[in-house]
């Protein structure tokens, strides 16, 4: 079974940021997402020791960039950096995350 880890398992840190950014694309969250559980140890791939797999990866992303968090935040995730904003955007990517984790595993199971 995959185990929903929203990257609240990752260490954290809340960054302030002033310039403004384009909201990244669905495929560049999807690749510093893949980064940042790669560097926290988890095994993003197909084989039987994998922990997350490309799809669900990408619906993660999907599901990031369609939710309410920031270009600058998202940017930070896309860029593998596990970084807010603030607090408030910290609580607003552990619940998107977590919720995503939890629909997308779920969905890649039927």
């Amino acid at each position: 079974l995959l185990m929903a880890l929203p990257i609240a398992a990752v260490a954290f840190s809340l960054t302030a940021c002033g310039a403004a950014v384009e909201r990244p694309t669905t495929e560049e969250v999807s690749s510093g997402v893949t980064q940042i559980l790669e560097d926290g140890g988890y095994v993003v791939g197909d084989g039987e020791d994998a922990q997350f797999t490309p799809a669900v990866i990408d619906c993660i992303a999907e599901k990031l960039v369609d939710s309410e968090i920031s270009d600058q935040d998202l940017a930070n995730l896309a860029e593998g950096k596990d970084e807010q904003t603030s607090q408030e955007a910290f609580t607003l990517v552990q619940t998107t995350m977590a919720d995503a984790s939890t629909e997308c595993i779920t969905a890649s199971m039927e």
